[in-house]
């Protein structure tokens, strides 16, 4: 399939270098390019290097993209113009299984949030059942790798920029968790958004949707088999949540107080885990297992630590507001954390669904305005402090005065409902500053 073409890399961080091994050992002359020359290493013997390239080099048969890579970038547009196919891993992964003897069976899984959440949960529960699974994809391990790794069952998390490159996967059964605002600096438009995380059901064998979300039940009304979820009480043929149990019809899967995280998304995802992994034919009881056996990732409404009757929660993955909206829901009383880069995004109405459970907000980052007038016009008489920029270490700052306003029964939440890098070097660094803060200012009270 690939040996003797000329294959270009574009990118050489964990997926790229997956990619080029995954070509070279299928006789393909492989190119990586990246735009920083000391990403060049580390490749196997035999891929070519060359920095910054801006267009394919004569003789190219095939680019395969990295999923940060733009289709706006100088190299993929050239490519494109000049006649060269663009692939990206998940569709090169796809081609490669389907020459093997016995392809994987693909779970595949989208979504604006808790995708992370839902293929863990998932991975957990194909391996309670027995099967020879992993989670891949856009949780960290590469599809290429899953794919010619011997499993018999993916549990793939795909996002809006690996199946923008994707044309003919075919997925058994594939999932649109929720649809909201996010990426278009990517993707140039919502429209662009949204049609990228539709292909996840093209060809699909079952369209598993939320029936809870509007563009997930649309992008999978043309579906030849279709099933849907929804966190209130199921209609016929439906997962849902009813009496304290996660249900599909008569049968019961698990009970709502054994989903971890807590909120009422996770019960959302863990449903849509259930459902795509029934259509592999996993029983209730594995469901069930699999499900008490999965570990939430950190950093995704994670309990940090419970003190004088207040727990102090992480969910610093809660980057948009869309996510920090599913957190706010989880909890009745809460001292909100909250700010940093939004990107455009407005918080109006997460505030305004927010504020009768809020006891308290403590803005940290460069568009705390938005917040503070969103706070001012929907929630006037609940507190608010503002963490100056100026502030030498302002999650700390910002964790002793939620401290100081919370009160027995409360929640002091990180939930930023925007990304972290005005302050921070990414979600995972805020998070920690936040559990460290937490001990810290723990052990100050004594």
């Amino acid at each position: 399939m690939f040996a003797a073409k000329q294959v270009l890399v574009a990118g050489a961080g964990v997926t790229g270098k997956s990619v080029a091994a995954a070509l070279l050992e299928r006789g393909a002359h492989v190119t990586v390019t990246d735009a920083a020359a000391d990403r060049l290493t580390g490749l196997p013997d035999g891929v070519a290097t060359v920095a910054g390239l801006t267009a394919p080099p004569v003789g190219t048969d095939l680019v395969v993209t990295s999923p940060g890579w733009p289709p706006t970038a100088p190299l993929l547009v050239a490519a494109a113009e000049a006649g060269v196919e663009v692939l990206g891993e998940v569709e090169l992964a796809w081609r490669l299984g389907q020459a093997l003897e016995h392809p994987p069976v693909w779970l595949a899984v989208t979504g604006t949030d808790g995708k992370t959440t839902t293929v863990g949960m998932l991975e957990a529960i194909l391996l309670a059942s027995g099967a020879k699974a992993v989670a891949c994809g856009n949780i960290g391990l590469p599809v290429v790798d899953a794919v010619l790794g011997g499993y018999d069952v993916l549990a793939v998390e795909l996002s809006s920029y690996q199946l923008h490159w994707q044309s003919s996967m075919r997925a058994h059964a594939a999932a649109v968790l929720n649809v909201a605002e996010d990426h278009i600096e990517w993707h140039g438009t919502m429209a662009s958004y949204v049609s990228d995380k539709g292909k996840i059901y093209d060809g699909a064998a079952l369209a598993v949707y939320n029936a809870d979300d509007v563009e997930s039940e649309r992008l999978a009304a043309d579906a030849p088999e279709r099933v849907s979820f929804t966190t209130g009480t199921p209609a016929a043929g439906q997962f849902g949540a009813t009496d304290g149990w996660l249900v599909h019809g008569d049968l019961l899967l698990v009970p709502v107080a054994e989903v971890r995280p807590v909120g009422p998304h996770n019960v959302a995802n863990a449903l849509a885990a259930a459902a795509l992994a029934r259509a592999y034919g996993v029983s209730p009881e594995d469901v069930r297992a699999g499900l008490n056996a999965f570990r939430p990732p950190a950093h995704r409404v994670e309990l940090i630590a419970e003190a004088g009757g207040v727990r102090y929660v992480n969910d610093s993955k809660a980057t948009n507001t869309h996510a920090a909206q599913g957190s706010l829901g989880a909890f009745e009383s809460v001292v909100w954390i909250a700010g940093g880069l939004l990107h455009g995004a407005q918080v109006t109405d997460l505030v305004a669904e927010a504020a009768p459970r809020l006891r308290g907000a403590v803005l940290i980052g460069v568009d705390q305005d938005v917040f503070a007038a969103a706070l001012a016009r929907h929630a006037p008489d609940v507190p608010v402090h503002r963490v100056p920029s100026r502030d030498d270490d302002p999650m700390l700052t910002a964790v002793r005065v939620a401290n100081a306003m919370a009160s027995a029964g409360d929640v002091v939440l990180l939930a930023p409902a925007a990304k972290s890098h005005d302050l921070f070097a990414s979600y995972v660094h805020r998070g920690t500053a936040f559990a460290d803060a937490v001990r810290d200012v723990l052990a100050e009270r004594g």
